[in-house]
């Protein structure tokens, strides 16, 4: 036979063989070529009943499973969250598997953009830094981040002020505005405090003006928050929120522009409080959505609020 090819019949091989066999069945004899290439006629012929294997069959079931959690994920999960919904429907799969079938068929999840690197700043003048990078809590409530970032719209920039709860990365008040003003981060810290009602919170913000004012601070004091403030020129101290607005532009705005600010404040609210906050699965918190997560910690606990 002119074509040269490996007689290794490993399970991964044997199939190719057969369909090598088929390809050329009317130039050789199939029971040559089944002595030559290492494998058994018995199995070839049965091969060509069920062509496509019993694990084929099986791969095509859950790629189709594959797909409605990345496409329900805006794109943004790679195989290890994937696989978390795949576990949670019951499927029994590995994560190997699902990585697999995603490389296979070119599912990839976004990547986000490189953080700058800041060096280390100076020490606040205004407010100290009383988080000092202690990113994990034990309890709701506690401890909130706060920052402002801007979106791209047709008609101006629009700005975003978020307050996060640092227990379970929910985003538990937040606001816009098309300036960057101090009300703007009253109006999101205001709503976290209605709909939370703290006690004795720390809240850290960065050293913008907006968090340095008299209005930031008598609020803050008459809502029982201590403001903490990170050094100046430092996105580390602050780096949780920056990761939120790295995950808010990497998974949906894309580098969009919006046509107006109406919009962007329709698909921002979809996706903080549907998505961000209802389903997304957050590493940091074992895979499971802020939300979930605070339902399960005061399962765990009745006392916790």
């Amino acid at each position: 036979m002119g074509t040269v090819m490996s007689t290794k019949t490993s399970t991964g091989r044997v199939r190719q063989v057969y369909k090598f066999i088929e390809q050329h069945r009317n130039d050789y004899s199939v029971q040559t070529m089944c002595k030559v290439l290492g494998v058994a006629p018995s199995g070839y012929y049965e091969w060509l009943q069920r062509p496509i294997s019993d694990r084929a069959v099986e791969d095509a079931r859950l790629l189709k499973l594959i797909r409605k959690s990345f496409v329900a994920s805006h794109g943004i999960y790679g195989a290890p969250r994937i696989f978390l919904d795949l576990r949670e429907a019951g499927e029994t799969c590995s994560k190997h598997r699902v990585a697999r079938l995603m490389r296979e068929n070119n599912l990839r999840a976004l990547h986000g953009y490189r953080t700058r690197r800041i060096p280390a700043g100076r020490p606040s003048v205004l407010i100290p830094n009383l988080l000092q990078r202690q990113f994990t809590v034990t309890r709701p409530n506690k401890v909130w981040v706060t920052d402002i970032t801007y979106i791209r719209t047709w008609q101006g920039w629009l700005y975003l002020a978020v307050v996060m709860d640092l227990f379970s990365r929910r985003i538990v008040g937040w606001a816009t505005s098309a300036t960057i003003r101090r009300e703007l981060v009253l109006d999101a810290v205001l709503k976290a405090v209605k709909k939370r009602k703290p006690r004795n919170a720390m809240i850290h913000s960065d050293q913008g003006t907006q968090y340095g004012s008299d209005a930031w601070k008598r609020f803050c004091k008459s809502n029982s928050l201590e403001p903490s403030m990170s050094r100046k020129g430092n996105c580390w101290d602050n780096a949780v929120a920056e990761s939120f607005f790295s995950s808010l532009k990497k998974e949906r705005i894309k580098k969009h522009i919006y046509k107006n600010r109406d919009l962007a404040v329709v698909d921002i609210a979809d996706y903080i409080d549907s998505f961000y906050n209802g389903s997304r699965r957050h590493s940091y918190l074992g895979g499971v959505s802020p939300e979930e997560f605070e339902a399960v910690s005061k399962r765990r606990r009745p006392g916790l609020h």
